[in-house]
């Protein structure tokens, strides 16, 4: 029984595991999308996205802390000027998994792993917005439209 277990080992030793998540979220953040098996996917995301989220803080101390995963410079850069000002005003949810089917050679579950961009993000929000909006309106409607009910007794 796996009771209080998290995490997925996926065959291989501790430090191996955390080499293969340093090149998968070195790639990421490169090229924005990956595509790898679904179990590797779910463990990488939120690997990325609390990196995402330091470097949303912006300071050298995150800077640091980022640098212990993601070894190179070049991209550590990107992420902190081009990828983490898109999510400024976003708290969570920076990535998105596409499930894909099944690999050719071995059947296993592959998915597409990618950062939401700018344009993306901005409708959801503005549509959760209109949402809340109409939400109101409609309580309000129906405040404004039904009279107090009488209690019966006299």
């Amino acid at each position: 029984m796996r009771h209080r277990i998290a995490g997925r080992k996926l065959g291989r030793t501790t430090e191996h595991r955390w080499a293969m998540f340093r090149n998968l979220v070195t790639s990421l953040f490169e090229h924005e999308r990956i595509k790898t098996t679904d179990a590797k996917a779910k463990e990488l995301r939120p690997i990325a996205e609390k990196l995402i989220s330091l470097a949303k803080r912006g300071d050298l101390h995150a800077r640091r802390q980022v640098l212990r995963i993601v070894r190179k410079p070049e991209i550590v850069r990107k992420l902190f000027e081009k990828i983490s000002p898109r999510f400024q005003m976003q708290n969570g949810g920076y990535t998105r998994i596409i499930k894909l089917g099944n690999r050719p050679g071995d059947g296993a579950p592959v998915s597409l792993i990618e950062i939401i961009s700018a344009s993306e993000e901005q409708k959801a929000i503005k549509k959760r917005r209109l949402e809340r909006r109409r939400e109101k309106e409609k309580r309000k409607k129906a405040e404004v439209i039904s009279p107090p009910e009488p209690s019966g007794k006299i």
